[in-house]
């Protein structure tokens, strides 16, 4: 069938959106649309929050990082999964507390009943902000690919186009099936993307003139450390993927952005209880682990086919470049249209779940609580889902490509908030007395060293490595919140002071 690319991408996605649709029938009240009933199966919640972390940006650079590093994506997912058995053990209880009639709309409403409300406002302020940048960078690039893959499936189209097409057709099925429809998409979503890493694992599998596996070339690769988990010989505090690094850093870091960001958090609050939503979380480690190793393997394998050449060498820009030139020039027509539209789609997966979270949360956490008991809260939901995608194109816009991996670009900017979130919650938790106005300066103080970290004033003129940032948030925050407390409460003024008798 020639060019059968552009028609299976185009009915993967009229397809994909009506499934969704479809799956998330039912009522239209605020807290099911939002909140998704709290009936949603637990392996579907699982898929979701490895959909939600997952994008364009993770399938394309992964295997970019690991042709040139190894695949330490993996020892980066061992760390995932300390932390989020943390979330599951230490948070979800909060939230969940009293079972699904009972659990919060939001994470940040835990901070409103330990603090106050203006705490809550604060860190619900701090999220959308940090989403909206992330999500920005993360959107923007991952139109660059999905550009050079529509090209090459004889679909050429513009960055801006594909920028719009996808946010509006995005927002329209968030806006109209809410959480549930999310949550569907995004399993669907995986479920093609997982598949097609696995198929090019085994394509690029390298085989002798007799057909069988050649354990030679694998042989040679895992002598060239491309099968190394970690990061060997670097600095500690500057490597990435050194073994402390990653699974202490990556611990807390996971601890942070599955714990304390609406954006992961509330997919597990769709659960149907407390124990399923542990389940779910615990899970998702296990399985973003596994699609990090595929994608790796991916990188590795490619290594091999092209015998280490470095990407300038091969007439690519970047690594990120690598597995859509292969998809491109390998891969059969229909294979290839049915990738590109999964890899189109994990684009979508992710920005459905932050168009959903950042709604969730101006509602519950900014919004007067009146209004979201109305009749008309669903049809508020939807106007601010429109809004924020609406923001989110012109963020895009205002990007322009970083020297580095996308992937961890996206992973930094998503550290600026991040510790100083998962320490406000541990301030609520570890320090008692802690009051409204030490958790608004530690939250502040915290912010305010992040943003000298990231900005490039760094210990030693280098940068310190993405996992590193939230640890030193949360000390930071602790560190300062704990200081404040021990300042006495202010004497009213309006109370007369004891005088000694004379």
């Amino acid at each position: 069938m020639p060019h059968a690319e552009p028609v299976i991408i185009g009915l993967y996605l009229l397809v994909l959106a009506a499934v969704s649709l479809g799956l998330s029938r039912g009522r239209h009240v605020a807290a099911d649309y939002l909140a998704g009933r709290h009936d949603m199966p637990t392996w579907a919640i699982c898929l979701s929050i490895v959909a939600t972390e997952t994008s364009t940006l993770t399938i394309v650079s992964v295997p970019g990082v690991a042709y040139g590093g190894g695949m330490v994506f993996v020892g980066l997912g061992l760390g995932y999964l300390v932390g989020r058995i943390a979330v599951a053990r230490i948070l979800l209880p909060l939230y969940m507390r009293g079972g699904p009639g009972g659990s919060l709309a939001s994470a940040y409403q835990y901070l409103g009943h330990r603090f106050g409300r203006d705490m809550q406002r604060l860190a619900a302020g701090a999220f959308l902000l940090t989403r909206l940048l992330a999500e920005g960078v993360r959107l923007f690039a991952s139109t660059l690919p999905i550009c050079a893959l529509l090209a090459a499936a004889h679909l050429p189209a513009g960055r801006m186009p594909v920028l719009i097409g996808l946010t509006a057709l995005t927002a329209l099925y968030t806006a109209i099936g809410g959480l549930r429809a999310v949550v569907w998409s995004d399993s669907i979503q995986f479920g093609v993307y997982a598949a097609g890493a696995a198929f090019c694992v085994a394509l690029l599998l390298p085989r002798d003139a007799a057909g069988s596996l050649d354990m030679t070339s694998l042989h040679a690769a895992w002598l060239a450390g491309r099968f190394a988990l970690f990061q060997r010989g670097g600095a500690i505090l500057t490597s990435p993927y050194a073994p402390v690094t990653a699974i202490v850093g990556g611990a807390i870091m996971s601890m942070a952005s599955h714990g304390t960001d609406q954006l992961m958090v509330q997919r597990v609050l769709a659960a149907r209880s407390l124990r399923a939503a542990q389940a779910a979380m615990i899970g998702s480690a296990i399985v973003v682990t596994l699609l990090f190793g595929l994608l790796s393997a991916v990188g590795v394998l490619l290594w091999l086919r092209h015998g280490g050449a470095s990407p300038a060498a091969l007439g690519l820009p970047s690594p990120d470049a690598l597995f859509p030139a292969f998809i491109a020039r390998d891969l059969p027509p229909a294979l290839a249209g049915l990738l590109i539209a999964g890899i189109v789609s994990a684009t979508m997966g992710s920005l459905a779940s932050a168009l959903n979270a950042m709604t969730a949360s101006t509602l519950s956490d900014l919004l007067p609580t009146r209004l979201t008991r109305r009749s008309g809260a669903v049809a508020l939901s939807r106007a601010i889902t429109a809004a924020w995608a609406v923001m989110l194109v012109v963020t895009a816009s205002c990007f322009s490509a970083t020297g580095q991996s996308v992937v961890i670009f996206g992973l930094s900017i998503a550290g600026y908030s991040y510790g100083a979130l998962l320490g406000a919650f541990l301030l609520g938790l570890l320090v008692r007395g802690a009051r409204q106005r030490d958790a608004v300066a530690a939250f502040l103080g915290t912010l305010a060293i992040m943003t000298a970290l990231i900005l490039g004033v760094h210990p030693g003129g280098h940068a310190i490595a993405f996992p590193w940032l939230v640890p030193i948030g949360v000390a930071a925050s602790l560190a300062i919140g704990g200081a404040c407390r021990l300042r006495p409460d202010p004497i009213p003024t309006d109370q007369p002071t004891e005088r000694p008798t004379p």
